[in-house]
């Protein structure tokens, strides 16, 4: 089997797949063919801009969206304001020298093997926490809503954008992107207009000659540091926290950049990035042939190449390190017991930290889990990743709630004065869906003695945001790992446990629990999906057209999400489309905060926006977010489907959609169907092919070592 190899710049099939509802007209990678990302990114971005407010206005009650970011603002905060103790002074400069020439040195020694990392980074010491207290029964009031832009930060960027030729109509984005004092920023640097997501390199390059004149060119440092910035966080949208000194320094060369590795000193000397050489301490899986063992002991032991120099974003950094600070702190402070049960039993009973992973059946192990850690005393909750998978009685027992919920403090135990929560065992479900700050964010709300179980389908697509939080502690080996043995049911079952192993086979399907669908055409293909949904499914198992989901590869082309569902929407929910291009009865995809989506239905709008029934609850969409935070939900790609599930599932598979398939995005869009899979099927053999030979791209994290240099044990194998 073959594998990806990785670049600075994220492949298009990925991008085609992860362009999510909450990135706002994020840009797309260079290269990704239109049908994919590319034209979803141009036209999110171009409609934002037309969109955008023209003037402040006073900020509205607080929404569940708001609420959920002034939370996750306030997490941030306190993470930042514990890590900040462990942070050296960076040494400011606009050229390479002092600290960042030492740090670049430092870097070069390592990989050219004449120095060991560990002489140059240190690791940091654990901070000490607060024990919490007896009893945790306070629950933190409702934050604040996030102030809006006053119209004197408005007014001078407005103006700013008018003599550089920008249109103005972006003023609101560039204030929240770069604060009340955006003017002067954009002034002093014109090329900190990256940091608006959906700007490109060539737009910024062209507002600095505007502002500049002949002051400026590709080699202004300025300009570096921004693209640098810039090519990380693009790096974030494909699941990275962090990119080798080397793949930055491709990707400004592809920017025109003269001197890249001066460039990328200079963004370290100025703070802009943060620089990293991580020891890999990670115990080596064994070799299951001989070959392979010849070769480990061949190797001495301080034998093979140095980790690669990082380089990386500080909100990243700060949620990897407070994540791998908090996950040690739990395994250090649960003091060990011994349970009576299975497997899964006695080692959650043993330790603070347990990693569970299976399929779809083996989802009813860490529920059966909970339910016994009641019966023993404590106080346990179950959380997952989408609020629709909550049955009725987890939602009125409060046993079980959806982790937006949890963190954002609307749902969930009451927390102490330190802001733990009042908790004895946490369950986390479809733990693969954990993107790096929102694992920090909950594990930092643990309280010390608070037992972790992170279950989930490792197969499955990872999260939408950065971090590869389960896979990460899978790999770091320094917990308990219990795999569960239940297998999935039926064809639909048959099938999904074959694709994971890289096997496509034929099921026999006696109830039509799999139906393949042959097609000529993109076009064909959107028939035969609506056909299917409307009248087919429902017909032969007596379900609604809302209980059936569309999965397809990208929002883009002749049959993404886009075409899909404006077909879909004509044939069940036709209307004018009077509430910014939706009406009432319409399903909906709604990203609440960036890289979480969530599905609803329109329920009706008024002056302040779009009211939408989601599985949190009814919730409001700000009129002003519409255009860039909702899309159609009929039809959704992999990666918004991936915490959810249905009696009916439609993956559509144009012949375009062949360059964006792999064994993950396969397995995934399959494993959505409960009761019936139809696959509109137009790729040929590049179905079977995927399966076999095409896994995902590794993403780069830090996590994993962070946690193997805390937990490893010495001599661990």
């Amino acid at each position: 089997m073959t594998e990806p190899a990785g670049e600075t710049a994220p492949e298009a099939p990925e991008d085609m797949d992860r362009e999510d509802v909450g990135q706002e007209g994020g840009a797309a990678p260079e290269g990704a063919p239109a049908s994919a990302g590319t034209a979803d990114a141009s036209e999110a971005s171009a409609g934002a801009a037309e969109s955008a407010e023209a003037s402040a206005e006073k900020a509205p009650e607080v929404s569940e969206a708001q609420a959920e970011l002034a939370a996750q603002r306030e997490l941030r905060a306190r993470i930042e304001a514990r890590k900040a103790e462990k942070a050296g002074p960076v040494t400011s400069g606009t050229k390479l020298s002092g600290a960042a020439a030492d740090l670049l040195a430092a870097v070069r020694a390592v990989e050219g093997g004449s120095a060991s990392g560990g002489a140059f980074f240190a690791p940091a010491p654990e901070p000490p926490r607060p024990a919490r207290p007896a009893e945790a029964t306070v629950r933190p009031a409702a934050p604040a809503a996030p102030a809006a832009p006053t119209a004197g930060a408005l007014a001078g960027v407005r103006e700013v954008l008018a003599r550089g030729g920008a249109p103005e109509a972006l003023a609101s984005r560039v204030v929240g992107a770069l604060g009340e004092q955006a003017a002067e920023a954009l002034t002093e640097d014109p090329w900190r207009l990256l940091a608006v997501p959906g700007v490109r390199p060539e737009q910024a390059d062209g507002f600095a000659r505007a502002l500049l004149g002949g002051a400026c060119g590709p080699d202004d440092p300025r300009r570096a540091v921004a693209l640098t910035v810039w090519l990380l966080d693009r790096a974030a949208l494909q699941g990275h926290t962090a990119l080798t000194v080397d793949e930055v320094a491709a990707g400004l060369a592809r920017h025109q950049v003269p001197d890249p590795e001066t460039a990328v000193g200079t963004a370290v000397s100025e703070g802009a990035v943060l620089l990293f050489q991580e020891e890999d301490e990670a115990p080596r899986e064994p070799e299951d042939d001989e070959e392979g063992e010849a070769a480990a002991e061949d190797a001495g032991p301080d034998e093979g190449p140095a980790e690669p120099a990082l380089l990386g974003l500080d909100r990243y950094a700060l949620a990897e390190e407070s994540l791998a600070d908090g996950l040690a702190r739990l395994v250090r402070t649960v003091a060990p017991r011994e349970w009576d049960g299975g497997e899964l039993e006695r080692a959650v009973g043993g330790h603070g930290l347990v990693l569970h992973t299976g399929g779809e059946a083996a989802r009813a192990e860490p529920l059966e889990l909970a339910a016994a850690a009641r019966e023993r005393g404590l106080r346990v909750l179950v959380t997952v990743h989408d609020a629709e998978r909550l049955t009725e009685e987890e939602r009125a027992s409060g046993t079980a709630v959806a982790l937006a919920a949890l963190l954002s403090g609307t749902a969930g135990p009451g927390r102490d004065e330190e802001g733990a929560l009042a908790l004895d065992l946490l369950v986390v479900l479809d733990a693969p869906q954990l993107d790096v700050e929102t694992g920090a964010m909950l594990v930092e709300a643990l309280p010390d003695g608070c037992r972790l179980l992170l279950s989930g389908d490792p197969e499955v697509l990872g999260a939408t945001g950065p971090g590869a939080v389960f896979a990460d502690a899978l790999a770091a080996r320094v917990c308990p790992r219990v795999a569960s043995r239940r297998p999935d049911p039926g064809p639909l079952g048959e099938l999904v446990s074959g694709i994971g192993v890289g096997e496509l086979n034929q099921v026999e399907a006696p109830g039509k629990e799999v139906v393949i669908v042959p097609v000529r055409d993109a076009g064909e293909a959107v028939h035969r999906t609506v056909q299917l949904v409307a009248d087919s499914v429902p017909r032969a198992f007596g379900l609604a057209p809302e209980q059936t989901r569309v999965i397809t590869v990208g929002h883009g082309g002749s049959a993404g999400t886009r075409a899909l569902n404006t077909a879909l929407k004509q044939r069940l929910n036709p209307g004018p489309g009077r509430f910014g291009g939706y009406d009432p009865g319409d399903r909906v995809a709604y990203a609440p905060v960036p890289g979480r989506t969530v599905t609803g239905t329109v329920l009706g709008a008024d002056a302040e926006g779009l009211r939408v029934r989601t599985g949190d609850g009814e919730v409001l969409v700000p009129k002003e977010r519409v255009e860039s935070a909702l899309r159609h939900g009929w039809a959704l790609t992999a990666h918004q489907a991936a915490g959810g599930r249905w009696p009916a599932v439609v993956v559509v598979l144009p012949g375009d959609a062949a360059p964006g398939l792999s064994r993950p995005w396969v397995y995934t869009a399959f494993g959505r169907a409960e009761r019936h899979l139809s696959v509109v099927h137009g790729v040929d053999q590049a179905l079977p092919r995927s399966v076999a030979e095409v896994l995902a791209p590794a993403r780069t994290t830090r996590l994993r070592p962070l946690l193997t240099a805390l937990l490893a044990e010495p001599g661990e194998e």
